[in-house]
């Protein structure tokens, strides 16, 4: 019903659209006729007024009607059984923050409303001893994974500043992107080797793709992975889903059949916001892409001027927060962009960033910056 109602709406304002274009013409052709010296030029000019009197009918659309059912409480019970309760105090568990924030987020908890600070602070800086520092993820309890020019990736103690744990991957090459999933593993994606590599306790999980490069993924409020890759002739770039090792959704075209992310050879990021929108950095087309979880396209955010160091837009990086603000680092601008989640520029943060690559938040919303040039991760508050 909605991609019909959908459909005669798109045609309407098409139609009218067309309209508006012919009257355009039409005032064109008498701005010329009156503006002009030629007296005979502007007695020889038709003006076609009536054929513009009547404007395309105006589509009306009905919402559709639910018609409830009745069913007694008796039948209720009697289907599906009933709930017992048991007092809170006799059976009080503590919760870990990670499980508080992941069940949280599945009840559709709405989290307190924090306002953004009039100046960022800078809390932690973590060094990490990477040549060239790419990515960071946050996993609970106090802690990061990182990743950057080596085959290794290193698990920080956050307060500590100091290094509790390191894989290597499994090809030896360079990961391109790290993340963590809901149940706490690390996923990483081997650009070279074709793989998204599912890091558990006790063995790793491989989605290999044949003709596609991944690049960038992220784990979802329900679990998923959301990969962004590239074509291997770098003529196609697209998102997709995957439940566990089965792909679940293709997200590569909008509406008129236009690619959604530029191919080739740069930097891509994806993430999920809280209203579920998926998020793309697209360096090439220096733009931030959102579209809803059904890969409908809902905006394009291409920067704000003036910049910090007034430099064409780089994103890279990208991460959301509890209140649904989209975060992205800009690498040639040392700062990270704030935007909510229709677009709308809020601020900066730029407070001593160099070369911002990776980005993540935890669930006190504290920003964890992964800083290229000086290898250093960088804990900041920028809400209050």
């Amino acid at each position: 019903m909605k991609n019909t109602q959908l459909q005669l709406l798109q045609e309407n304002l098409d139609e009218i659209n067309e309209k508006i274009f012919e009257i355009k013409k039409e005032i064109n052709v008498i701005d010329i006729a009156v503006t002009s010296q030629d007296v005979s030029k502007l007695l020889s000019t038709t003006f076609n007024v009536d054929k513009y009197k009547h404007l395309p009918h105006k589509i009306v659309l009905s919402s559709p009607t639910f018609t409830q059912g009745r069913i007694h409480g008796e039948q209720l019970t009697k289907l599906f059984g009933a709930l017992s309760f048991t007092s809170p105090l006799s059976d009080r568990k503590c919760t870990s923050m990670k499980e508080t924030h992941h069940k949280s987020t599945e009840a559709g908890f709405s989290p307190p409303v924090k306002q953004l600070l009039d100046q960022p602070e800078t809390v932690i800086t973590i060094d990490t001893g990477y040549t060239d520092l790419y990515n960071v993820a946050y996993l609970g309890d106090n802690e990061i994974w990182t990743s950057g020019e080596d085959k290794t990736m290193k698990l920080f103690s956050i307060n500590q500043r100091s290094l509790l744990k390191s894989i290597t991957t499994k090809s030896g090459n360079v990961p391109y992107d790290i993340a963590v999933t809901k149940n706490g593993g690390l996923v990483y994606t081997d650009n070279s080797d074709r793989t998204v590599n599912i890091v558990g306790k006790e063995k790793i999980e491989v989605i290999r793709l044949r003709d596609w490069k991944p690049d960038s993924v992220c784990s979802t409020s329900s679990g998923e992975l959301l990969v962004i890759m590239n074509s291997i002739d770098d003529t196609q770039a697209r998102v997709v889903r995957y439940f566990g090792l089965k792909e679940k959704q293709t997200i590569q075209f909008d509406d008129k059949g236009k690619p959604l992310y530029s191919p080739g050879p740069f930097y891509r990021y994806v993430t999920e916001n809280r209203n579920k929108d998926i998020c793309v950095s697209d360096d090439k087309n220096r733009a931030v892409v959102v579209v809803s979880q059904a890969g409908k396209l809902r905006f394009r955010y291409a920067g704000h001027t003036p910049a910090p160091k007034n430099q064409p837009f780089s994103p890279r990086g990208i991460t959301t927060d509890s209140q649904s603000h989209i975060l992205t680092a800009d690498f040639d601008n040392d700062c990270v962009h704030i935007i909510d989640q229709d677009g709308q520029f809020h601020r900066y943060i730029d407070c001593g960033l160099s070369e911002p690559n990776g980005l993540c938040t935890d669930t006190d919303d504290n920003l964890f910056v992964a800083q290229c040039e000086t290898e250093q991760v960088k804990k900041i508050k920028y809400l209050q």
